[in-house]
């Protein structure tokens, strides 16, 4: 039987990366997907593709810090699909600096959509999933949830709450909600590009030579969420090979 097939998941920052990878390769296995981002015209295009191909797609415009956008989007899956199976709180941002460039801003920002993004997702979906008595989070962490490197501690601090995060709710879920953490290590992405403090950007660069496609992570997720209900995947770490650690 197709574990898939049908299920109705929600991604948020799936106009670019591991958020549109999933998006394709989810509706590839039968999946109802439903993208949301701030960039509308990227969705929108990738929403096209996915139909042109035969899936069901739809798009809404997201920005994962504000709850009600959260709130809405749910809503609107509901709308159209009739239920929420899945939640993938994907979305997420990278600015590396060192501690001491004090850029403050770009820490809360980290703080806002690595976090917080996360903590909306579930303030929206869980109430849905709760009252259908099923569901499915898929939280996308990183191997920066298990260790700290040099102008990533507030990265990896982020990180680290997402994990946190995610077992304690997946205790609180034991028997109707699924609970996944997904910890890429160097995948190819658009995060490096929001770096902005030099040493920082020149050592990612070096850091990130090598990576992995990001459709090894949504084949990944397609893995967690094909498992039936009694299965719960906990944690899944994928890297590229023969990486010490990224």
């Amino acid at each position: 039987m197709n574990m898939i097939s049908k299920k109705v998941v929600l991604i948020t920052g799936a106009s670019s990366g591991i958020g549109e990878a999933t998006a394709r390769v989810l509706s590839e296995a039968g999946a109802y997907v439903v993208l949301g981002a701030r960039r509308t015209d990227r969705l929108e295009h990738v929403v096209e593709e996915i139909r042109a191909a035969g899936g069901q797609a739809e798009y809404y415009t997201l920005d994962v810090t504000q709850l009600e956008q959260m709130k809405a989007f749910v809503d609107f899956a509901k709308q159209k699909f009739g239920k929420v199976d899945v939640f993938i709180n994907n979305a997420g941002v990278m600015p590396l600096s060192p501690l001491n460039s004090y850029k403050v801003e770009e820490w809360n920002r980290m703080i806002d959509v690595n976090i917080r993004g996360v903590l909306h997702g579930i303030a929206a979906g869980l109430p849905v999933m709760k009252q259908q008595k099923s569901g499915h989070f898929i939280n996308i962490a990183s191997i920066g949830a298990y260790e700290v490197s040099p102008t990533a501690s507030v990265y990896c601090a982020t990180k680290f709450a997402v994990r946190a995060i995610t077992e304690g709710l997946r205790q609180e879920s034991r028997g109707d909600i699924q609970v996944t953490l997904i910890s890429p290590g160097v995948t190819e992405s658009e995060l490096a590009d929001s770096i902005s403090d030099e040493q920082a950007r020149i050592t990612m660069i070096e850091y990130r030579r090598i990576s992995i496609p990001a459709h090894a992570i949504a084949n990944a997720i397609l893995y967690a969420i094909q498992q039936p209900k009694e299965v719960d995947v906990n944690e899944i770490i994928v890297r590229p090979t023969g990486t010490h650690t990224s």
